[in-house]
């Protein structure tokens, strides 16, 4: 086994194990220091929109300035380099766009397939294998997706992150990752975990280079971008604070995908 895998192997062991230890760190007041808001008598904050859920919602942001200016990283990423060139590829039409993340999509299947059988989901385990093989072949490479068209299976949303939740580690603490966004210490730790079973970056299967991963991630993330009704342009006009709103959002996300 190649020394630079031996090694990757033993630092994600070793966040795996940081992860299960640790549980999610308390969280005193999400509010700033020394503003006070105002409490209705059943304890919630009648300006939180999440407050109804919030001993769940609720993560500690302890690196919040670093936090911050990885978010700020991603924002003018965001709006300088990715949408710019997603907006200039939607020249393509819109059913070759649609066809490609079709593809990804399909590449990914290993992924929520095992994690899936992980988490004792075997329906879903059972349609995502059905998927990949009808998408494979039918759907030529996983262009089109006569699985979920033709048979109604749906993919699922799987991943490491949210097999750690269903063995019960805390979301940790919150994490912005450069590109990818919004995450948690759980996550973060998922991502890795995923790393060795996505075709796409583990060296088991195609076995690429980093430059042909980094061309395949951009192309995904670019396609992606061009399909998408500008989601971060309407968040970034209604937010006061694009951030906390963000980070609410992720949470909650996450609980419910752990949750089903």
């Amino acid at each position: 086994m190649p020394k630079q895998l031996c090694r990757r192997l033993l630092l994600f062991l070793m966040l795996l194990g940081l992860c299960l230890l640790v549980p999610d760190f308390a969280v005193a007041d999400s509010h700033q220091p020394g503003v006070e808001t105002a409490a209705d008598p059943t304890g919630h904050d009648p300006f939180d929109p999440f407050a109804e859920d919030e001993a769940d919602l609720q993560i500690a942001d302890p690196i919040e300035p670093l936090n911050r200016g990885i978010f700020w990283f991603n924002d003018k990423l965001y709006f300088y380099l990715l949408k710019p060139v997603a907006r200039v590829y939607r020249v393509i039409p819109e059913p070759a766009r649609i066809s490609v993340d079709n593809l990804f999509s399909n590449l990914a299947s290993p992924v929520r397939f095992a994690n899936s059988l992980l988490q004792f989901k075997v329906k879903k385990a059972g349609s995502e294998l059905g998927r990949f093989i009808v998408n494979t072949t039918v759907g030529i490479l996983g262009l089109f997706d006569p699985g979920k068209s033709w048979l109604g299976w749906e993919k699922s949303k799987e991943d490491f992150g949210q097999t750690l939740g269903f063995y019960g580690a805390g979301n940790g603490f919150y994490l912005v990752l450069p590109v990818f966004g919004p995450s948690s210490l759980r996550d973060g730790i998922g991502r890795v975990g995923d790393y060795f079973v996505d075709p796409v970056s583990s060296p088991y299967y195609f076995q690429l280079n980093n430059w042909e991963q980094y061309a395949l991630g951009g192309l995904e993330t670019v396609n992606s971008l061009s399909l998408d009704k500008d989601t971060y342009e309407g968040i970034k006009k209604d937010a006061l604070d694009p951030y906390l709103f963000l980070r609410n959002s992720y949470i909650q996300y996450r609980q419910d995908r752990i949750s089903k």
